[in-house]
């Protein structure tokens, strides 16, 4: 598998909020989503062989949820708890073993990282895992924030350059760089 670094320490695969509203047709579709399940896939296979713990955390918001437009937020619509727009896309080949961690789940707290809210830095720890390999949607939202919390709480992370793309993909390189420059590496 060309391309896929192996690291070190104790690893993990975090997918990032890849779910019908954040791909194509969805009601807060990233632009160029498609072109990610290829990459996203062959992770979730090298993470399988590998026995790695697969993570995919999503948006689980409850209607009427703070960050909708309705309710002076930034969003449409999007990712309510038990609709077709919250579930993972069906592109990913997310095992039935993948652990879910659901974010975003109160009417008047907004989360973007993996990490707010969801002990998911408890649980890593309790594993003993030290590298996270992160792709998913959007680079720009919620993928920055998670990387940036996971460097914060001290895990390595390999970004996976392939596997994300950006609400506003003229930006998508001063993201990338920016999470160079705090300490995270693409893959």
């Amino acid at each position: 598998m060309g391309g896929i670094v192996m690291g070190t320490g104790p690893n993990a695969l975090l997918l990032v909020d890849v779910q019908n509203d954040f791909c194509e047709g969805g009601s807060l579709a990233v632009p160029g989503s498609g072109e990610i399940f290829p990459a996203i896939n062959q992770w979730i296979r090298k993470a399988q062989e590998s026995d790695w713990p697969i993570l995919a955390s999503r948006d689980w918001h409850t209607v009427d949820h703070i960050s909708f437009e309705d309710r002076g937020g930034a969003w449409p619509v999007h990712c309510v708890q038990d609709t077709h727009g919250a579930e993972f896309h069906p592109k990913m080949n997310l095992p039935d073993s993948a652990i879910r961690v659901s974010k975003g789940t109160a009417f008047d707290t907004d989360a973007y990282s993996a990490f707010d809210g969801t002990q998911l830095d408890s649980y890593l720890r309790r594993h003993g895992i030290h590298r996270l390999f992160v792709a998913g949607l959007a680079l720009d939202v919620c993928v920055e924030a998670t990387v940036k919390d996971a460097l914060k709480l001290g895990f390595e992370v390999e970004l996976i350059a392939d596997g994300t793309r950006a609400v506003e993909a003229d930006g998508a390189p001063a993201v990338f760089e920016e999470l160079k420059e705090e300490g995270a590496d693409l893959c």
